[in-house]
């Protein structure tokens, strides 16, 4: 997959902020170490950039992305108990408005590490995974 390694890079820090602060922060004490460790990677990253959201042509408001990194993808951050099903059509949803063939859905909140790379079956590069689920 062309994203592959950006994936794995971006887990891979978020790999070794889990282990250094564990769970039960705040999302955002996640949101500035990631920023660090990201920076630290030499990964280029927008933190919380807002983005237009579509309807008909029509801008119908904003929603601001936790980091979109690299140009490439985005990544939603979360600190909760346990990912549901509610955010990871969230973060698929946020895939499809922005036009973006993959992002990640990152949950710093459990005991151990959750993350979901998740996929646009609508965008044109993503076309093997039509018929597959969109997270993985």
């Amino acid at each position: 997959m062309k994203y592959k390694e950006l994936t794995h890079a971006v887990i891979g820090c978020a790999m070794k902020v889990h282990s250094a602060l564990g769970n039960g922060f705040q999302e955002v004490i996640y949101q500035r170490a990631m920023a660090i460790e990201m920076g630290n990677k030499g990964l280029s990253f927008a933190r919380e950039m807002e983005m237009d959201i579509y309807y008909s042509d029509i801008q119908i408001g904003t929603r601001r992305v936790d980091f979109f990194v690299e140009n490439a993808i985005m990544v939603e951050l979360k600190a909760i108990a346990q990912l549901k099903e509610v955010h990871l059509s969230q973060a698929i949803n946020y895939c499809e408005a922005y036009e973006l063939p993959v992002g990640i859905l990152i949950n710093f909140g459990a005991k151990s590490l959750e993350f979901k790379r998740v996929y646009n079956t609508k965008h044109p590069e993503n076309i093997q995974y039509k018929n597959m689920s969109a997270a993985s």
